[in-house]
């Protein structure tokens, strides 16, 4: 039975009664039967707490309590997440019918972000999957690019935000920006998609490229690093002291 916690009080009670006396009334009937049974389970909840508030019954939780065993996260087992993103990689190229492949930058880059203390995965494999997946349906031709990759950790940092996303610009922009708290809210959350961009690209040029991507394809000539530095000088910021000041 997976995600037991989800059952009610009734159900447990039902259940308890089936592990306890082998019988059960089968939905419909009125008459019980019996049932020999071995039960596995899984949640991603604490019983134990929640019997001591009173959601999961107690007695139902030591008669499964027989033997417990826990899977570690994604987050505890770094060391697994390059292989697994190669089968994810495979797995959607599968589903696509495309083989789908990565640059070595974006991969590189990808994993640099995926094991940082930002990556915090906790949707743990359905995090992943659902990464790639968005990566590979967007990559030109197969091929997913450091561009993209850029892009999609802009995604997953959004996603990973552990508190209230208006703490969460407050921290990040506070870290480059001393009077932070004078911006107005529109600017603090332009500013903290530019700031994660920056924090990751390699020049102006490139986190240009990436923030200006649907404007520049309607320009005949395109200056994506004058546009960025200009922007950056409105907060008196230079892509360096950026980079510095978020541990680049």
């Amino acid at each position: 039975m997976d995600e037991i916690f989800e059952l009610g009080l009734d159900e447990q009670a039902m259940l308890l009664r089936a592990i306890e006396d082998k019988t059960f009334t089968p939905m419909g009937a009125d008459q019980e039967r019996q049932s020999d049974f071995q039960l596995l389970c899984g949640t991603n909840a604490d019983l134990f707490v929640a019997a001591r508030e009173g959601r999961f019954r107690d007695d139902l939780l030591a008669r499964l309590n027989l033997w417990t065993f826990r899977l570690p996260s994604l987050r505890e087992r770094l060391e697994d997440l390059a292989p697994n993103l190669d089968r994810e990689t495979e797995k959607i190229g599968r589903v696509l019918g495309t083989d789908v492949s990565w640059s070595k930058e974006a991969r590189d880059t990808f994993l640099a972000f995926a094991v940082s203390p930002d990556a915090t995965w906790p949707g743990n494999f359905r995090d992943l999957n659902a990464s790639v997946t968005r990566l590979g349906t967007l990559a030109h031709g197969g091929r997913i690019t450091r561009e993209l990759v850029l892009e999609e950790i802009g995604r997953l940092r959004e996603a990973f935000a552990t508190g209230p996303s208006e703490k969460r610009r407050d921290e990040l922009v506070g870290q480059v920006v001393a009077d932070a708290d004078s911006l107005d809210r529109f600017d603090r959350v332009q500013l903290e998609d530019v700031l994660s961009v920056c924090k990751e690209a390699r020049s102006l040029s490139e986190a240009g490229r990436v923030l200006f991507a649907e404007s520049r394809k309607t320009k005949g000539s395109v200056n994506d690093a004058d546009r960025l530095r200009k922007y950056l000088a409105r907060f008196g910021l230079e892509l360096a002291t950026v980079q510095k000041s978020l541990g680049r």
